[in-house]
């Protein structure tokens, strides 16, 4: 089986998956009619290039960078409200009792001695030079000085300079408007990189197209990624320019015609690549830089792959999984990402129009196949694949040994085959072959013999000396393909031509792929088709040869998926510009070895509402323990000895009904777990999680409650 992912078996093209062939140069196959796009064009620019202008400026990892407006790392010391506007009224009122009693002459007359030592003489009484009015204003003028000093002191004194900024401040406050403050020179609008670089034409093209309103997010972000192919040498410019001209926002379109999904449920942001997945909780757990925020992730947190751990109904699929295929979808329209998304038929995982690729496993009018080999012609790369995907899960499913054997023994029979039938064997085929038949072995032999193929005729022999041995997996294996070898998938897995196979090799270009697993009746076949696809993911992108394409697997419900081989895959992903995002319904859902080893090799994890304490002690040991500082509060009771002081103590009992007491108060430092089990078992609310984040460039937020909802 030869298919790239592109084509069908036979060669023919009448029904290609989407296949960008570099944009900006013509694809090398005819794109579908473009549909209507999801929302109509707006009647001008001007909510576009809003959008586009906005400020974005660098934020700490996961946070919404749309509109963002920093806040200190550390939280000011702020007083209650209640305490500063008691405050300011009663240094209102002193002030005001001050300045009455100085009025009236009840604190002496001395505030007039700096008045008679710098006032000439000739300036007082009636009959001054001034006259009667003057005298009036230089004396109405110092009062009306001591009184501003006064008020000075007592604004000082009752912070009224905080409760202006806290209280009235915000309430005359008016957005400034974006055009304003944006220099012509760093406007994104008036794309002055292509005009530096020589492409004056088509960046005034771009940007008409961006005032009048024929431009979208979608459209700025795949010129702009043909742009960098420009820039990396992969393009000419002239090519670039020409497609720009002619085509204007709808340039170096993908080749399915679309230029946006049929719909979305998410808040996007393609010039940050952020997807927004809720609010950080307003808590003192969350530092204070963050609370408040929006969390968000993008291709940036995503390639250090993602875990989520959350009962059903916690919402992994809905405020999770579906948010992040979504975002990649248009990330893949942009020319920038290839997602893979797998889940349960059914599971709400985004509609088939928003898809250029849908394998329906299992379901007969499913118009693509599922390539069982992952594309390759090497018998080697193609055993040690399906070896995986076959037994990877089991603990030891032959004694004495690991995994290897396994491989081991599909390849002694898939070159033999290969060699004779220029083709790996089907389901039936392999089961046959695995169980031992003898038609389909003296077939091989007889067809290696003819072919003069002596070593593998000495693989084909190995392979039959070791059939019924004690500790053979033969046995093993062929139990496990029996799970495919069902009527339901009697069309799928067809090696012979007869259909139109999908390969993860495709993964090369920004190509959108749902495929939908048959749980229900066949969850023991759906694990192993999940390990499958896992498995061709991570040997796939570490051979890749245009890594600046982000690719990333969305696997709903990774139970029985999480294998030593697969943790291993997990932490290559970086390195090569890819990651993966595993569901999980519980960590017991995946062996006790492998939980601490997954949770490492995973730069983001997060823990929804729901979790058991089980789970969250393995959550709160890989976030570790912070230095916090713990206050001890005491009260002692206080022994009056003077019949006075008892008196008073005995007064305030009567009042209050409680001893005289005194507060001692004890500030430490301890070490405390960041989230303990008990927290993130019982104290986070539903329709929350707690996240901790790493970007690919080894920054990380800790642990923090987001709100999912908001």
């Amino acid at each position: 089986m030869d298919s790239d992912g592109t084509q069908d078996a036979r060669g023919t093209h009448a029904s290609p998956v989407p296949r960008p062939a570099g944009p900006p140069e013509v694809p090398a196959m005819p794109p579908r009619p473009p549909r209507a796009p999801a929302t109509p064009p707006l009647p001008d620019g001007s909510a576009f290039l809003s959008w586009l202008r906005a400020p974005r400026p660098d934020a700490a990892p996961g946070v919404w960078r749309f509109g963002h407006r920093p806040r200190p790392a550390e939280e000011p010391e702020e007083i209650p409200t209640r305490q500063l506007l008691s405050g300011a009224l009663i240094a209102f009122l002193v002030g005001w009792l001050v300045w009455s009693l100085l009025q009236n002459g009840y604190l002496g007359n001395w505030w007039w001695v700096p008045f008679d030592l710098i006032v000439p003489d000739a300036w007082r009484g009636g009959d001054s030079d001034l006259g009667e009015t003057g005298t009036f204003i230089v004396y109405q003028g110092y009062e009306l000085l001591v009184a501003l000093g006064i008020m000075i002191g007592a604004a000082r004194l009752g912070r009224w300079g905080e409760v202006w900024r806290r209280f009235v401040t915000p309430r005359f406050r008016r957005p400034e408007a974006q055009e304003a403050r944006t220099a012509p020179e760093d406007d994104p609008a008036q794309w002055n990189e292509l005009r530096a670089a020589g492409a004056a034409d088509a960046a005034e093209r771009l940007a008409t197209e961006a005032r009048s309103g024929l431009m979208r997010d979608v459209d700025h972000a795949r010129i702009l990624r043909a742009w960098q192919g420009v820039r990396t040498g992969r393009h000419s410019l002239a090519t670039f320019s020409g497609a720009v001209l002619k085509d204007g926002a709808a340039a170096c379109l993908h080749p399915s015609g679309e230029r946006d999904l049929p719909a979305r449920l998410a808040r996007h942001d393609l010039v940050t690549g952020q997807v927004r997945l809720g609010t950080t909780v307003d808590d003192a757990r969350n530092p204070y830089a963050y609370r408040g925020t929006g969390l968000a992730l993008g291709p940036d947190l995503l390639g250090t792959s993602l875990v989520a751990v959350g009962p059903a109904g916690s919402g992994k699929t809905g405020t999770v999984v579906r948010p992040l295929a979504e975002s990649l979808c248009l990330h893949a329209l942009a020319g920038r990402a290839a997602v893979v998304v797998v889940g349960a038929a059914g599971a709400g995982l985004g509609p088939a129009d928003a898809y250029d690729v849908v394998v329906r496993i299992g379901n007969q009018e499913s118009e693509y196949d599922l390539d069982l080999y992952g594309g390759t012609t090497d018998p080697d790369e193609a055993a040690a694949v399906l070896a995986e995907a076959l037994v990877g899960d089991l603990a030891d499913p032959h004694p004495g040994s690991d995994s290897r054997r396994s491989t081991t023994v599909l390849a002694q029979l898939l070159g033999p085959f290969r060699a004779v039938h220029g083709r790996f064997p089907s389901v039936p085929e392999l089961r046959q072959l695995l169980d031992g038949a003898p038609g389909p072995f003296a077939a091989l032999r007889q067809g290696l013999q003819e072919a003069g193929q002596e070593s593998l005729l000495r693989e084909l022999d190995a392979r039959e000396r070791q059939m019924g041995q004690p500790g053979d997996v033969g046995g093993v294996l062929g139990d496990r393909v029996a799970l495919l070898d069902r009527p339901a998938f009697a069309g799928f897995f067809d090696t012979s031509g007869q259909s139109r196979p999908f390969t993860l090799k495709a993964l090369d270009h920004p190509v959108r792929v749902r495929i939908d697993l048959p749980q229900r009746g066949h969850a023991d076949a759906s694990k192993m088709l999940a390990r499958l696809v896992l498995a061709q993911f991570t040997a796939s992108v570490a051979v890749r040869e245009d890594r600046s394409l982000f690719a990333c697997l969305l696997l709903d419900d990774a139970t029985g998926v999480v294998t030593p081989e697969a943790v291993r895959g997990i932490q290559r992903l970086r390195s090569g510009n890819a990651g993966v995002v595993l569901t999980l319904r519980t960590l017991d859902d995946v062996a006790r070895p492998l939980r601490g080893p997954l949770l490492g090799a995973t730069g983001c994890r997060m823990a929804l509402s729901g979790l058991t304490p089980w789970d969250g002690q393995d959550f709160a040991e890989v976030w570790g323990k912070e230095w916090t500082e713990a206050r001890d509060v005491t009260d002692r009771q206080i022994i009056a000895e003077t019949p006075a002081g008892k008196a008073v103590h005995m007064l305030r009992r009567v009042i209050t009904g409680k001893a005289p007491t005194a507060r001692a108060v004890t500030v430490r430092q301890v070490e405390r777990e960041r989230w303990s089990a008990s927290e993130l078992a019982h104290a986070v609310p539903a329709g929350h999680a707690v996240l901790s984040l790493t970007d690919v460039k080894g920054e990380h937020a800790p642990p923090l409650l987001v709100d999912l909802r908001g």
